[in-house]
Order: structure tokens, then sequence, then C-alpha cells
């Protein structure tokens, strides 16, 4: 049976609805936290009448996310943020079982890649909502014409928060953008536990490689490099971290990696992964240092990280050995592999960050497009931090739906606390 429907979409195939159906509602029983501010929006409608176009990874939790949006009363579009990340049934299930346009094919070329993005442009959003900042940069350079409809957006991810403050500083931003990556609730388990574990996930998926023994490079020690390098020593691996930043490195080296210069590691390394939210981390001199057999893979937000076009001019011939694997035979004989194309190895070889940890991500982008639709009138053309009272909420809450209370301070720890007249 073919599937139809009058909601605008352009996705793999319809008919993956029904299996894309069952994989969002298993996710939705590991997230609590949008399960109550469901409930809460429904009865508030707080986002009644509010457009919404969204460019995030289309995965079973951002599905569980469009629901809370619309349960609010919002209008919302989707599209892919990175070319590899679209998981097909959950695109083709957003569309016919919950009514949401969504524009996003896995392994989309780079001209509908920005098509799709246009495409939620079109429907003239009110919020943005974007992980990696490429929907408000193609907003900002191609469609300006839209940008005085615009009261706010929200963005999920530290390259993008990256972008999104150097545009502020060169004062080219048109409206006030909160920072959702840099949410405590956001980063400390999202980044850490999240990208450490899928991370993970995708290369296993993607190789079939035994860890332990393996000696593993990652290059950065920010939130998402520590749980990467944690999830690796903890499979056994004997973990290099690579580092820029001094204060970072020593907090490296005090936690029990080694720490060296990427040019040393290169020479040690089985697989490397990088996450750092730059370009070139792994260069021309380190891939022409590497073993035979070398694991490349990319956990940042572009595929930028490893500079793949020196690896192409490299190679005699490349052939794809596996689903997600490339083998690139250098003319010296080695072999290099490289993991997703480049692209964010966990969305590309897995299924992307378990729900739970989605969970608070998610619950902070409802919460902060709901106070951009209270608040915009009150904020300037900046890039905001997550208000704290959202991210504690944000905590309690998933708190409660493990089981735990926690202590709350009397009324004489508070004075004492409040006074610089107690001591001792």
């Amino acid at each position: 049976m073919t599937v139809t429907t009058a909601v605008p979409h352009d996705v793999k195939d319809l008919n993956l609805a029904d299996d894309g159906l069952l994989r969002i509602e298993w996710a939705w029983k590991e997230m609590p936290v949008l399960q109550l501010l469901e409930e809460q929006f429904k009865q508030e409608r707080p986002l009644e009448g509010v457009r919404i176009a969204a460019c995030l990874h289309v995965t079973t939790e951002t599905a569980n996310l469009m629901r809370v949006l619309k349960a609010g009363g919002a209008e919302v579009a989707l599209a892919a943020s990175n070319p590899l990340s679209t998981q097909d049934d959950v695109a083709a299930a957003l569309v016919v079982h919950f009514g949401v346009p969504v524009f996003a094919i896995k392994g989309e070329d780079n001209e509908t890649y920005y098509k799709h993005i246009h495409a939620v442009l079109d429907t003239q959003p009110h919020i943005t909502m974007d992980d990696g900042a490429d929907l408000v940069s193609t907003l900002h350079k191609d469609r300006t014409d839209l940008i005085d409809n615009v009261i706010g957006g929200t963005e999920e991810t530290t390259t993008g928060v990256i972008r999104l403050r150097a545009m502020a500083a060169d004062g080219v931003l048109r409206y006030p953008i909160i920072a959702v990556n840099d949410a405590m609730t956001k980063h400390l388990f999202d980044n850490r536990y999240g990208t450490g574990q899928s991370t993970i996930d995708g290369i296993i998926r993607a190789t079939n490689i035994l860890l332990a023994g393996k000696t593993f490079v990652v290059a950065g020690y920010g939130w998402c490099s520590r749980g990467i390098a944690m999830r690796a020593k903890g499979m056994g691996a004997d973990v290099i971290v690579t580092e820029v930043d001094p204060l970072r490195a020593l907090e490296a080296k005090m936690d029990g990696f080694r720490v060296m210069k990427m040019i040393d590691a290169a020479k040690e390394g089985d697989i490397f992964v990088t996450a750092t939210g730059d370009i070139h981390v792994i260069d021309k001199h380190h891939l022409e240092v590497m073993k035979d057999g070398a694991i490349l893979a990319n956990s940042g937000h572009f595929n930028v990280e490893i500079n793949i076009p020196a690896l192409e001019e490299m190679a005699e011939e490349k052939r794809r050995v596996r689903p997600f694997l490339d083998e690139y035979r250098l003319r010296d004989g080695r072999r290099i592999y490289l993991i997703g194309e480049g692209r964010l190895v966990n969305l590309a070889a897995a299924e992307g960050h378990p729900s739970a940890v989605m969970d608070m991500s998610f619950a902070n982008q409802a919460l902060c497009v709901r106070y951009i639709n209270e608040h915009h009138t009150e904020l300037e053309r900046q890039v905001y931090a997550v208000p704290e009272p959202i991210d504690k909420r944000i905590a309690l809450l998933k708190l409660r739906s493990m089981g735990i209370e926690i202590d709350t301070l009397t009324e004489e720890q508070e004075r004492y606390l409040a006074s610089w007249e107690e001591g001792t």
C-alpha cells in the first residue's frame, strides 16, 4: 500500500512511517521530562500560532521534541542539520503520524541539503531552532527578507554557538539566540555521556573491532571529548589525548590519560576521533606518519576536522569495505580507513545519543522556545545563556523521574551563606 499525505515533505519513503513510529514510541519511554512538558504544553498552549523552523538531526528523539512543540500550539517544519544524520523511517513517521513537514533524506547531497533548509525557511518562521547554525547563516545570507518576522532562536551544539558568537561579535546577528548547548543539563550530560557512548557505538557498528588493547587517540578535551576518552578507557583502550589548551591538557593528564602532540600520537594510534569544532585537526602531515590500518572518525559537527581532500589526494585507490567504512589505499601501500565520510560518526554510523540524555537537551529546547516567545521584547541581538531557573528545573524533573529526592537549604543555612559576618 502506498501512503499519501497533503503535508509538505521531501523524505525517502512514506511507507517507512509505521516502523519509524515504533522507534519514536520506544524513545519516548526514556524521555520522562519531555512527557511532563507535553502535558503542561497541552494545557497551557504557550506557543499557539508560533511558526518554528527547525534544522536538527532527524532522529527519534527529535521527533518527540516536535510532538511537544506541537502540543504547545506551534507550527513546526523540520530539515536535517547533517546530510548523514537522518533516520528515514522517523522522517516518514513525522509526516504521516504527526503531520510535521519534514525535508530530510539520509545521504542527501549538498545541494539537496540546502534546498531542504530553504524549504523550512519558506514557512516564514517566528523562531529558528538550529544545530550547527546552517539555518541561521542561510537566513542571514540568502533569506534576509524573512528576518523581520523572526523574534529569536535556539542553538543546540558547540560548533553552532561558536559561529553565532562570531556573528554577534561582528555585529551581524539580527535576532537573539539562546545557546542551549551551554546549559549545564545539556553539555554535562548530552555532550559527555551522550557523545561518549554514541561515538563508541558508531565506531563499533562501522568496524566491529575490539577496542581493548588498541591505542585510541582523542583530539580535544572538551565535554564531548571527555566523554569519548572516558568510554574508550572503560572499553580497555590505551587513550591518548591531544590538545591546544594547556588547562584542558593538564586536566586530561590528571584524569589519567597520556597527552601529546597530534604528530606524535599519529605514529602510535590505531583509532582516531576528532571532536574539537575546528578544521584539519588531523592534517596531511599526520596522515603521512600513521600506521597501516589506522581508523579515522569524527564526532564534531562538520566534516572538516579530518583533512579529507588531502586523504583523497594521497590515495591511489578507494573502496567501501563495510557500510559507512571507506578504505583508502595510499601510494606507499598503507591503508587508512574513514568512518561515515568524516561526518559525525555517532549519527552517520549509529543512532545518535541515547534518548535519556536527549530528554534533558530537548527539554531545554522546548522551554527556551517558550521563554523566547514570552520575553523576546526584552532581548538584544546577541547569544544568551539558558536562564538558570530553566536549567535547574530540568535537573529537578530528571531527578524526580529517576526516583531521587535531594535536600533543600534551611532558612538558617540560607542566612549563613548570605552573610559575610558569620565564620568560625
